[in-house]
């Protein structure tokens, strides 16, 4: 018995879908314990604990402490509408410090975010301090 060429290719269409399909689903299984999920103070109630996820907030001024060990610090971060305590251990970015955003990689323990990551945000207007310094001596020197 003849397979058609139409058949052939139907059959052929087929098995690359399938294929496809397969490795997705085998990318997506082998990913699904990295995955992180963005939550802010607000949303993090529905966060399961011990589970890897970010929270993003701005830092509450005067909540920054540094702990005697030299390494740890504890704050608090914020959305607005509620705040979340969370401890880092490590070291943190430049531009980590009280009032500004940040994104914390981490787990829930106990109502803190103990955080194994601090990414600091910036705004739109951010330029390093380098630059900074540059673009003042330009505006200075121009308007002598």
């Amino acid at each position: 018995m003849m397979v058609r060429p139409k058949h052939q290719r139907l059959v052929l269409v087929m098995l690359a879908l399938a294929a496809l399909v397969g490795a997705v689903m085998l990318a997506m299984w082998g990913l699904k314990d990295r995955a992180a999920y963005f939550y802010t103070p607000s949303d993090i109630g529905a966060a399961a604990p011990g589970r890897a996820m970010r929270l993003g907030g701005m830092v509450d001024i005067g909540s920054l402490v540094h702990d005697p060990d030299g390494v740890t610090i504890r704050f608090t971060v914020s959305d607005g509408k509620a705040s979340l305590p969370v401890t880092y251990r490590g070291i943190v970015p430049d531009l980590f410090r009280e009032g500004s955003g940040v994104v914390a990689e981490g787990r829930m323990n106990r109502g803190t975010f103990v955080a194994d990551n601090i990414l600091a945000k910036h705004d739109e207007r951010y330029m390093p301090p380098q630059m900074d310094n540059l673009a003042a001596t330009r505006q200075n020197l121009a308007t002598r």
